[in-house]
């Protein structure tokens, strides 16, 4: 069965930069690597489909199946990926060096190359210089893509840092008015003699309360470096 030429897709709008956790983000990466493994070993797949080699032509379409669940999980998204959620991917996919394009050409070619192939079609061998020709500047498109995830990646965790040192910084500053009151609440309490001496009590507790804050949040702020 001959696969038709995959349609082209106008750039989704880049979605807001909403909260991604950590995870989400590996998972990106971990997508985006899957695409350059993938297209490697389709392309070695092909090749030896071309041989007659046993289960090489199964074992290519699985491959393409896998390179292209890939790429549409991280262009419009999945139920784990958010597609697209910053100027910054819109560029790389749908920009000057257009990604996507360049990705589902590659798509294209392959399931038309393996039909030859499987059809054993006179075009068959011409197809299959082509998919290798495209293989060697497909990984390099790939690799910046997956540098781009990368990045962002990094920057989310450099914001992540920060937001927590403001926080830690912010409790400090409470914890330091914390022990300013307890200070004065147990001169107070020394002063008022006996009848201060439950007073004095509280005072002590909240005294020891924000040594323990401050422990807190030194260990994660020492974390946040």
């Amino acid at each position: 069965m001959l696969i038709s030429q995959t349609p082209r897709h106008a750039a989704p709008s880049a979605k807001p930069a909403a909260t991604l956790s950590g995870e989400t983000f590996g998972m990106l990466i971990n997508l985006s690597g899957r695409r350059r493994f993938t297209s490697q070993r389709l392309v070695l797949y092909a090749v030896l489909a071309s041989q007659a080699h046993d289960n090489a032509l199964a074992t290519a379409r699985e491959t393409l199946a896998l390179f292209t669940d890939a790429h549409t999980a991280l262009v419009k998204g999945s139920d784990i990926s958010p597609g697209i959620f910053c100027h910054e991917l819109e560029d790389a996919y749908f920009g000057r060096s257009r990604g996507d394009e360049q990705i589902r050409d590659f798509i294209s070619l392959a399931g038309r190359a393996l039909d030859a192939i499987e059809g054993n079609m006179r075009q068959a061998p011409t197809l299959l210089q082509e998919l290798i020709a495209q293989a060697t500047p497909l990984l390099a498109t790939l690799n910046r893509i997956t540098q781009v995830y990368e990045e962002l990646s990094r920057r989310h965790a450099q914001q992540l840092k920060r937001q927590l040192h403001g926080i830690m910084t912010d409790i400090e500053a409470i914890a330091k008015q914390a022990r300013m009151v307890s200070f004065n609440a147990q001169i107070v309490a020394a002063r008022a003699g006996n009848s201060g001496k439950e007073f004095s009590v509280v005072a002590s507790v909240l005294s020891d309360i924000t040594t323990e804050i401050d422990s807190l949040v030194q260990a994660a702020l020492n974390a946040a470096v």
